[in-house]
């Protein structure tokens, strides 16, 4: 369902219309009649894919160090991102 609401009703009426939102409603707020701005809840799977990539990023490094080594101790190579070339 979509809130259609005026400027001076959103302005008194913002946390109810926040947490119709955050339900997965659509609310427009309007202006003379006309759609100017759509609430949208901002998307919390940033933190998530950071754990992700950083999780991705330890794995690596483990298997980066379980490589056997010749000779001795050799360096990796690094690029810009610190992971092992």
């Amino acid at each position: 369902m979509t809130i259609h609401v005026n400027i001076a009703k959103a302005k008194s009426t913002l946390a109810e219309l926040i947490a119709a939102s955050l339900r997965g409603e659509e609310v427009v707020i309007d202006n003379d009649g006309v759609p100017q701005v759509r609430l949208m809840p901002v998307v919390a799977a940033d933190l998530q894919d950071r754990v992700a990539k950083r999780k991705r990023i330890d794995e690596i490094l483990a298997r980066a160090d379980a490589l056997p080594r010749k000779d001795g101790p050799w360096e990796l190579e690094w690029d810009e991102n610190g992971l092992p070339i």
